[in-house]
């Protein structure tokens, strides 16, 4: 089976090179097409027909193809539902603003982690995405884009966390001098709360912004919604966050998606505040949004701002997400792998 280009190392193309008796400088040449979206070899037309011979030969590009595209009439975000070489589909997400383009990656073909308010859940886990994979969404979107890409969300479809080494090597790939070079402090990892991988991730020396999905003041609301805490307690979590920042000096982040009559009310928000009071940390408050077979209705706009004084007036760092592409099904927990026929297909 032929190999992703996007993961091929300096040292193979030096190898390759070697083979065909070719000068090593057009082993960096190969590297710097790594990040020019290829979708065919013949593009690489500074190489010599031989060497794109052999790499048609060996390997497929890698960039992913967009079966289906969308673009939300609220705030321009967009859409896309990607299939990788295999045939297996995922979905992606890209948001323009005034500061710059960020897009939002899956990591994982399914998922296994059943938050109950999240449309992947009940998806069939069916496999990681490679590190090449990743690099071929991104590359993907920032073609679409027509802009350099400056924030990467590790939000989609999946855990990343429990993908951990090929998402690692995904990260590290995209900070280096010999790919796009983006600020670590620019990703955002989102992670339900893997406790023993959030200690190893501590221990990467990457300044990446360590996100995790919190939703529940307490062990008992939290096993409600996440089945992942019968696994990892509340209060070890926090305290992996803590170690965390102590380790990275690294602001931590808890989302908090904002359920009716399940994780809002305002005696939560004071549950909440006494646990996190002193933490360095930060509260992301995220509205709830509209997905299909999930019982958990929104909170509503006062409620929400309510839940947020409290928070704020007891010296937690408090904001509320400002939800994007929502009419597109792009919004927090909203991505699943679509199928194909629903929706008006590629624009």
């Amino acid at each position: 089976m032929k190999k992703n280009f996007l993961e091929c190392t300096l040292e193979e193309f030096e190898a390759l090179v070697q083979d065909l008796q070719m000068p090593l400088f057009r082993a960096k040449q190969l590297v710097n097409w790594q990040g020019k979206a290829i979708q065919s070899f013949s593009e690489m037309t500074n190489l010599p027909k031989l060497l794109r011979e052999k790499l048609e030969s060996l390997y497929y590009p890698g960039l992913a193809q967009a079966e289906q595209h969308w673009i939300s009439k609220s705030d321009a975000s967009e859409k896309f539902v990607l299939s990788l070489v295999d045939g297996e589909i995922i979905e992606a997400v890209l948001m323009k603003s005034n500061y710059g383009s960020s897009v939002c990656l899956s990591t994982q073909v399914g998922c296994k982690m059943a938050c109950r308010f999240c449309a992947s859940t009940g998806l069939h886990f069916v496999r990681n995405i490679t590190c090449g994979e990743l690099l071929g969404q991104f590359l993907l979107l920032e073609k679409y884009s027509k802009k350099r890409i400056s924030n990467i969300d590790l939000m989609g479809i999946g855990e990343p966390l429990d993908n951990y080494d090929e998402v690692l090597a995904f990260i590290r790939r995209i900070i280096s001098e010999d790919f796009r070079k983006i600020s670590a402090r620019k990703i955002c990892l989102s992670t339900c709360g893997l406790i023993p991988r959030i200690q190893e991730l501590a221990e990467e020396g990457i300044p990446l912004t360590l996100s995790i999905s919190l939703h529940a003041p307490n062990q008992a609301i939290r096993e409600q919604i996440m089945p992942i805490a019968k696994k990892y307690p509340f209060s070890d979590l926090l305290k992996a966050a803590e170690e965390y920042f102590a380790r990275t000096g690294r602001r931590v982040s808890y989302e908090y998606a904002m359920f009716s009559g399940v994780n809002d009310s305002l005696d939560a928000a004071f549950e909440l505040a006494s646990v996190l009071q002193g933490k360095n940390c930060h509260v992301n408050l995220i509205p709830a949004n509209p997905i299909e077979g999930v019982s958990f209705s929104p909170s509503s706009t006062k409620q929400i701002q309510a839940f947020k004084n409290i928070l704020t007036k007891r010296g937690i760092n408090t904001t509320v997400r400002r939800s994007l592409g929502i009419d597109i099904e792009a919004a927090c927990g909203q991505l699943r792998r679509s199928s194909l026929l629903d929706g008006p297909g590629l624009k």
